[in-house]
């Protein structure tokens, strides 16, 4: 399995994230569950009007870390946003409870993929496992 679909799978499987953004020097830090893999590429989903989306046009770079099964994913990347329409559409069919608020075409919709990725797997009985992508 290629690192990029060992992070999607852990992340997938986790459900819930949390993201961790800058905003001047104040770590902001949330919960999502959006999580897609398309192109090749590890994608997330937010709203262009929500401070996630301000705090990463500032800085693209962010971590991401999610639990699961005694196990824990550190991802230290940098966010970047794809405006095109497939990777939207993609994002929304895979999480249709999305399309009561977002849609592919509008002003809103933000998807954006993970690049320069660091993903680190921990728990407290294996030594980390370190895998980049």
């Amino acid at each position: 399995m290629k690192a990029i679909e060992k992070v999607y799978q852990f992340l997938e499987d986790a459900g819930t994230y949390y993201l961790a953004t800058v905003e001047g020097d104040q770590p902001r830090v949330r919960p999502f569950g959006t999580i897609l893999l398309f192109e090749d590429k590890l994608y997330i989903q937010t709203g262009k009007i929500k401070p996630v989306s301000h705090q990463l046009a500032a800085n693209p770079k962010a971590e991401i870390c999610a639990f699961k099964d005694g196990c824990w994913l550190r991802l230290t990347c940098e966010l970047i946003n794809d405006d095109r329409r497939a990777p939207k559409a993609a994002m929304l069919d895979k999480m249709p409870s999305l399309k009561a608020m977002y849609s592919a075409d509008d002003n809103n919709t933000q998807v954006l993929y993970v690049q320069n990725a660091t993903a680190t797997f921990s728990s407290f009985t294996t030594a980390p496992e370190v895998v980049e992508f």
